[in-house]
C-alpha cells in the first residue's frame, strides 16, 4: 500500500512540474507553428518573468496576486522588445539569420540575468504556510494548487483566443500561409 501511496505522490508531483514545462512547450509550439521560428530565449523569458516574481515576493514584499500580476506584465513587454527590436527588422532575412539572432537574445537574457543577480539557484518562500490537501497520505501542498490552477486557467484562455477570436483567427491563417494572411 506504502508503494502505491508513493507512486500516485509521485504522480501528483509530476503532473505539478510538467505543467510548467507544458506552458514552456506550449509557447514554443506556437511560435514555431505561426512564424516557423525556434526562439531559444523563449525560456529565457520565462526565467526573467520566474526572477521579477520572487524578486516582488521577496524584495518588495508583495503577495502572490501582484507579483503575477507585475511579472506578467514586465515579461509581455520584454517580448514585445525583443520582437520589435531583434526579430521584426529579420522579417524578410534568410532563415539562419533569424535562428541566430534567437541563439543570441537567448544568451543576452542569459548572461545578463547571471551579471545582475548571480546564477545561484534562489526557491521562492512558502507563500501559503501549511495550506494542503492530504488524501488517504497523498499530499498536494498550496503550490502545487496554484501551479496546476494557473497553467489551466492560461490553457484555457489560450484556447479561447486562438479558436474565438480576431486574433485567434489571424494567428490560424498566418500558420497555414503566412503571405496570403
Amino acid at each position: 500500500m506504502e508503494v502505491l501511496q508513493q507512486v500516485l505522490q509521485q504522480l501528483i508531483n509530476g503532473i505539478s512540474l510538467g505543467s510548467i514545462y507544458a506552458l514552456i512547450a506550449l509557447g514554443y509550439t506556437m511560435i514555431y507553428g505561426i512564424i516557423k521560428l525556434i526562439n531559444f530565449a523563449h525560456g529565457d523569458i520565462y526565467m526573467v518573468g520566474a526572477y521579477i516574481g520572487f524578486f516582488a515576493i521577496t524584495q518588495a514584499h508583495l503577495s502572490i496576486v501582484p507579483s503575477l500580476l507585475i511579472s506578467f506584465v514586465v515579461t509581455g513587454c520584454l517580448g514585445m522588445v525583443i520582437e520589435k527590436l531583434a526579430y521584426k527588422p529579420l522579417r524578410h532575412a534568410p532563415r539562419i539569420s533569424v535562428l541566430i539572432t534567437a541563439i543570441g537574445v537567448s544568451f543576452f537574457l542569459e548572461y545578463t540575468s547571471m551579471y545582475f543577480v548571480s546564477p545561484t539557484p534562489r526557491t521562492f518562500p512558502a507563500m501559503f504556510g501549511d495550506v494542503a490537501v492530504s488524501i488517504g497520505g497523498i499530499v498536494i501542498n498550496g503550490q502545487q494548487m496554484l501551479i496546476l490552477g494557473i497553467t489551466a486557467v492560461l490553457m484555457i484562455v489560450l484556447t479561447y483566443i486562438v479558436q474565438k477570436t480576431k486574433t485567434g483567427k489571424a494567428m490560424r491563417a498566418a500558420s497555414f500561409d503566412v503571405e496570403t494572411a
